[in-house]
């Protein structure tokens, strides 16, 4: 088992990636901590690890608020004596976000409380249990728009995974020393009901997979597998990275016919 004695900590356990994430945790060995602030869907990742025979409890959280993620690394702590992962995924796409005229002050505010802020805070009370722990990993998510322009206008969005990805690198920076390695994970578009209630029509569908050189989104679990890898010692000389899992959007910049 590749996570073997190991309490990692996942936000936006719910559902999507995070759910994927969790369950391929807890199979691999570690202990979860599943948070979300959907409270059905996030006590359901839960019940079935345990089912499975794994190890997880649920946290409610909302990852914008100080006091949600001091007390979501807390439970980890209390409960299973540390914390070696911490990934922090859960975030936000906006259906009402598009380009700088359209997309509204709420809309825009709310995107960087959640996926910038959310991030910071989830490091802010991490990273000094990884310390305590002796080192570990954080696994942030941002997005291949972090590196390209959106083909659909989603500026919000698309900031806030640039900050993340600046971010990542500069914790990274900071913390390499400590034994903490800080990485990226850009996921392409993928089949989750994130992307999909925002690619709402057939052509705005369209419009994004054109520019996959694979020809289909990708599926959530394969995210939870790069996941796994940054989590694991296997990456232990991988800090810093954008760690791009997108189907080769980013290579081409028309697919290849």
């Amino acid at each position: 088992m590749r996570l073997q004695n190991k309490v990692a900590l996942v936000t936006g356990g719910g559902s999507g990636i995070g759910y994927f994430t969790a369950l391929l945790f807890a199979k691999e060995g570690a202990a979860v901590v599943v948070v979300d602030i959907n409270d059905a869907a996030g006590q359901k990742t839960v019940q079935e690890i345990t089912a499975q025979g794994g190890k997880a409890i649920y946290v409610h959280a909302d990852v914008s608020q100080a006091a949600d993620c001091e007390r979501m690394i807390q439970a980890a702590e209390s409960t299973y004596g540390a914390l070696h992962i911490l990934f922090n995924n859960a975030g936000i796409s906006h259906a009402d976000d598009d380009d700088a005229v359209k997309t509204s002050e709420e809309v825009w505010d709310l995107t960087m409380r959640i996926n910038v802020k959310g991030v910071f805070l989830g490091c802010k009370y991490g990273i000094p249990a990884l310390r305590r722990a002796g080192g570990g990993s954080v696994i942030n998510t941002a997005s291949f728009v972090a590196t390209l322009g959106a083909a659909t206008p989603q500026l919000a969005y698309t900031a806030s995974k640039g900050a993340v990805l600046s971010m990542t690198r500069e914790l990274a920076a900071i913390h390499a020393r400590e034994g903490i390695r800080v990485n990226a994970l850009c996921p392409g578009p993928l089949r989750t009901e994130l992307l999909m209630k925002y690619l709402n029509t057939e052509e705005k569908k369209q419009r994004r997979l054109v520019h996959i050189p694979m020809g289909r989104f990708g599926e959530a679990h394969e995210i939870a597998q790069a996941a796994l890898f940054l989590a694991s010692d296997e990456s232990s000389f991988v800090t810093g990275t954008n760690f791009l899992v997108d189907g080769g959007i980013t290579s081409a910049y028309v697919t290849p016919e």
